[in-house]
């Protein structure tokens, strides 16, 4: 996975469902910071975007 630590203009969109799946495994758990190379401020608002992209059904709570 591409590190994206340096780039502080990395914005996460709860309705871009391509970018946020990246960042999910295959039990639709959210990749931890280790291994989505991420700083904490943009790792928590990944989890932000994520949470609200489930919440709405664009994304699914588990996978199947």
């Amino acid at each position: 996975m591409k590190k994206y630590k340096n780039d502080p203009s990395l914005y996460f969109d709860y309705r871009d469902v391509k970018t946020l799946q990246r960042y999910i495994d295959a039990y639709g758990r959210i990749e931890p910071m280790s291994k989505t190379g991420l700083s904490a401020k943009q790792q928590r608002q990944l989890a932000v975007a994520i949470k609200r992209a489930r919440h709405i059904a664009l994304l699914p709570f588990v996978a199947n």
